[in-house]
């Protein structure tokens, strides 16, 4: 698994974990949703992901 591959499977995981939180405890669940989405957002603008970091560190390779 490359480290783009992984990206979009944590930032999906996370977010579908948060929307599935948000209908079963309290709405402060989407703000994970808000922090994962506002991150995407970023990253496509400045080319650097604080998780991408964290999966080099890990072994994974770039895609």
């Amino acid at each position: 698994m490359t480290i783009n591959e992984a990206l979009r499977m944590i930032a999906g995981s996370l977010i579908l974990i948060s929307l599935i939180l948000a209908l079963l405890w309290s709405k402060w669940w989407l703000l994970l949703t808000a922090f994962v989405g506002a991150n995407l957002l970023q990253s496509a603008f400045t080319k650097w992901c604080p998780m991408m970091s964290f999966l080099r560190m890990l072994g994974l390779k770039e895609g």
